[in-house]
């Protein structure tokens, strides 16, 4: 087994040092991504982070025994995430082949975890779709399910909007550029889990698990950020 899949097995099992050896060793590789987005009125090291979470789920979805290269199932998953930021913004549209695609894909893993009685491992959905790894981590991430701030999220069925304004009317919303703006405002790891919960989609399970935290931590984290952001808009 060589360092990079020695390296990934660690991560995969929440080995924190392993995953920050694998952004390291390869954050040339994240930025050559990219540098691909740039002028697009994202500063670099925004981009750079976002292609660092799709580099992780690239990480926690890679299947060694697959015989794939890391970086051909890679750089779709850091593109994807840095596209689907974009796309959040209408600055990026996803075409009809790659929701065909990804419409199959979801089926596929439907009728595999069924039969499996587990979650099936990319090499599975390959076979039976006869798409390739890469194809696979291209289509899921482009088509993956952004929140707005508008959609309810979280266990109790609250959305960021709601927590931010007490009315619902038109005058009062909150402006994505004012919510960004807030957001960044916030101590690092407040500002991932929000990214990650709300304008990614990522339940907290998913959350704690690229953070490499406990749920408990993750929802503790988010309720001090919603709270610090309600005082920064008010």
């Amino acid at each position: 087994m060589s360092r990079l899949e020695e390296l990934i097995a660690l991560a995969q099992k929440g080995d924190r040092e392993a995953s920050e050896a694998l952004i390291t060793e390869n954050s040339g590789l994240i930025w050559s991504v990219a540098r691909r987005y740039l002028g697009r009125g994202v500063e670099g090291d925004d981009l750079y982070q976002l292609g660092c979470l799709g580099f992780l789920k690239a990480v926690e979805g890679f299947d060694t025994e697959y015989g794939t290269q890391f970086s051909t199932y890679a750089v779709p998953k850091i593109s994807g995430e840095i596209r689907r930021f974009l796309r959040d913004d209408g600055a990026v549209k996803v075409s009809r082949t790659i929701k065909e695609q990804a419409t199959a894909i979801k089926i596929a893993r439907s009728q595999l975890t069924n039969s499996l009685g587990r979650e099936p491992t990319v090499s599975e959905i390959s076979q039976q779709t006869g798409f390739t790894p890469e194809e696979i981590a291209l289509a899921e991430t482009a088509t993956a399910a952004t929140e707005s701030i508008q959609r309810e999220t979280g266990e109790d069925g609250f959305s960021l909007e709601d927590v931010l304004t007490d009315t619902q009317t038109e005058d009062s919303l909150v402006e994505k550029i004012s919510l960004r703006q807030a957001i960044a405002m916030l101590p690092e790891r407040e500002r991932t889990v929000i990214q990650l919960r709300y304008f990614h989609g990522l339940t907290q399970e998913r959350v704690a698990r690229v953070m490499e935290v406990s749920q408990v931590q993750v929802s503790r984290i988010e309720k001090k950020a919603l709270g610090n952001l309600r005082n920064l808009m008010n």
